[in-house]
């Protein structure tokens, strides 16, 4: 199969540097957007939607993350430590930060009306 993408200049010429690598480059893109999406887009919608229904303080000092957030989590943790994660790794770990601060700061209102 023959895919033809049109990307900025700057990206043209990162691409090329690594041509001969575009087939996993591809793979290796799909399957972290899986995981992301598959796995952990979930987690984030359902507390999302825990936040934005009005939930009573107990509610959200009871917020957890699943066992399957908890371990994606730690494992680019532990990844970022040994190693450098791929840019599709880094923004997963970013919005795993993200949730977790705007959970936290639920959480902290939620204690002080408590």
């Amino acid at each position: 199969m023959q895919i033809t993408v049109d990307v900025p200049p700057e990206l043209a010429q990162e691409v090329d540097r690594y041509r001969d690598h575009l087939p996993e480059l591809l793979r290796q893109g799909v399957a972290a957007l899986q995981v992301t999406s598959d796995q952990v887009g979930q987690d984030e919608v359902e507390i999302m939607q825990i936040l934005a229904s009005r939930p009573t303080p107990e509610e959200i000092m009871a917020l957890q993350p699943s066992s399957t957030m908890q371990s994606r989590v730690s494992s680019l943790l532990a990844k970022n430590k040994a190693e450098r994660l791929t840019t599709a790794e880094e923004r997963e770990l970013e919005r795993f930060l993200t949730l977790e601060h705007l959970v936290r700061l639920a959480k902290m209102q939620a204690y002080q009306t408590v």
